[in-house]
């Protein structure tokens, strides 16, 4: 068995949609970054390259390479799960919490779940999504930026 960590953080703007955990949220602002910024799902992707020390999205997924502009996430973990199954992995488990004042994740856990089991191949039962806020602190809490963590457990086959 194999353990990740993964941490990912993007600045909310006007102009682009709000995708997080594969899913479309209802909001004013969305996610910076070079891809869809899926702040959830890029903590997850690195947490299971962690586990197989295989590096992280930016290694796999450079920001300066065309080919991943407004890239979609789930199609990254697509091929993150690929890598895990060449090396002789499954998921044993994901744990991820993602840390945002807004919007409300709540209604929207159940589809990211399905979604990141789906792209990593496993059951439902093996992927948890929480949503938290900080109280109104630091650039979560001002509403400036969504952040996530995310652990797995990876097994061997």
């Amino acid at each position: 068995m194999r353990i990740g960590h993964g941490y990912d953080v993007h600045r909310l703007v006007e102009g682009r949609k709000c995708i997080i955990g594969g899913v479309e949220i209802p909001y004013d602002k969305g996610l910076l970054g070079h891809s869809d910024a899926d702040v959830l799902l890029h903590a997850i992707m690195d947490s299971v390259l962690g586990a197989m020390a295989q590096g992280d999205i930016g290694k796999h997924f450079p920001d300066n390479d065309a080919r991943y502009k407004g890239a979609d996430s789930l199609m990254l973990c697509s091929a993150v799960y690929e890598i895990m199954k060449n090396k002789g992995y499954i998921i044993g488990n994901i744990d991820a919490t993602v840390i945002a004042q807004a919007p409300k994740l709540s209604p929207y856990i159940e589809q990211m779940r399905e979604k990141i089991a789906c792209a990593f191949k496993t059951d439902i039962e093996n992927v948890s999504v929480k949503a938290t806020t900080e109280e109104k602190l630091g650039f979560t809490g001002e509403g400036l930026g969504i952040a996530a963590h995310a652990a797995c457990l990876l097994q061997k086959v």
